[in-house]
């Protein structure tokens, strides 16, 4: 793999962007409440054709950005260089040419991993669909928005929470009859993964999370393995091949070859999958060390290896990232992406 492809892989892995005292990067930071970047300020950094979303900050960190003639921007990584030439791209909502929308943070299941429902309440959006609409189309007047997703955590019930997915990507089908709508729910039955479609959704994830079924007891304590695998069965039936993904997040204790067996399972069934390194934060390490994971670092080799695996599997299913138009897939700032990035 080129040499800048290493690079984006040792910033995912990696920690925060200290910012020069006084520095106020261009555009707005986005501080996210769902995805590997909840809870912290972030921004999107580019560098050729890769971006990165990583936490900033003015106080000591693993990466600094360093302001060099007539402002041109580079990063340096425990004050050694880095990355020679690198720019701020701007951020809709959570992404970059995206509104990603999480309609609420707070969550009724203790996935170890997810640090949304940890986060202060202060943080708590708890946004309706009259707020997000009027979000939506702030955003429209000011960025390029090519796709607009939603996520959420299950508040009240799934049945409840799923009548908000759907009232809400209705009401974006309806005003942006052609905009690619993305939704990550959590779903009991193909019922609700039709409803789904037939509101306006045009892609769904239906996340697995785990390559094995004792890790995800353990860290999913609230929910049944063999339940996420059927869904996902209904949701390619109901979206079709290529337009499902799954979450497989890596570094909880699996082996190579069970995230071998599991990125098998997911491209056989026709659901693209999402390799993703866990991160574990101040926010989530007591949850996590309580499920057992105790997070040993994961190495650029390995998470290069694992999504060189992932290509070669996709392809011999005949899938590819490159016809998603929302959400992780689109975005590709927190994980390597193949057929995008490599």
């Amino acid at each position: 793999m080129e040499e800048n492809l290493r690079r984006k892989t040792i910033l995912i892995l990696g920690g925060a962007v200290q910012l020069p005292d006084g520095y106020t990067p261009p555009g707005r930071v986005s501080r996210s409440t769902a995805g590997p970047g909840a809870g912290s300020g972030s921004a999107v950094f580019r560098f050729g054709k890769y971006r990165v979303k990583k936490p900033v900050t003015y106080d000591e960190a693993e990466f600094q950005l360093v302001i060099g003639k007539r402002g041109r921007l580079s990063l340096t990584r425990h004050g050694k260089p880095f990355i020679k030439n690198i720019d701020f791209e701007p951020v809709v909502r959570h992404c970059p040419q995206q509104a990603f929308f999480d309609i609420d943070p707070r969550c009724m299941f203790r996935c170890a991993f997810c640090a949304s429902p940890l986060l202060d309440p202060s943080e708590d959006k708890h946004l309706d669909s009259d707020t997000i609409m009027s979000m939506l189309e702030e955003s429209m007047k000011s960025h390029e928005v090519r796709a607009v997703s939603f996520t959420s955590g299950v508040v009240g019930s799934v049945e409840e929470t799923v009548g908000r997915f759907i009232d809400i990507v209705g009401r974006v089908r309806e005003k942006y009859p052609d905009m690619p709508i993305g939704v990550e729910p959590y779903v009991s039955s193909a019922d609700q993964i039709r409803m789904l479609r037939d509101a306006g959704a045009t892609e769904i994830k239906i996340n697995v999370q785990c390559a094995r079924p004792d890790v995800y007891s353990r860290v999913c304590p609230d929910l049944n393995y063999d339940d996420a695998w059927d869904r996902l069965k209904e949701a390619v039936e109901v979206f079709g091949r290529g337009n499902v993904s799954s979450n497989l997040i890596y570094g909880m204790g699996e082996t190579d070859v069970d995230i071998d067996i599991a990125l098998e399972r997911l491209c056989r069934i026709g659901a693209v999958p999402v390799l993703r390194a866990v991160r574990i934060s101040p926010i989530n390490m007591e949850r996590m060390g309580e499920a057992g994971v105790a997070g040993a670092a994961i190495t650029p080799e390995r998470a290069m290896k694992l999504a060189e695996m992932q290509k070669s599997i996709m392809k011999r299913h005949g899938l590819t990232t490159e016809d998603a138009r929302t959400m992780c897939l689109e975005c590709g700032c927190c994980d390597l992406v193949p057929f995008r990035d490599f």
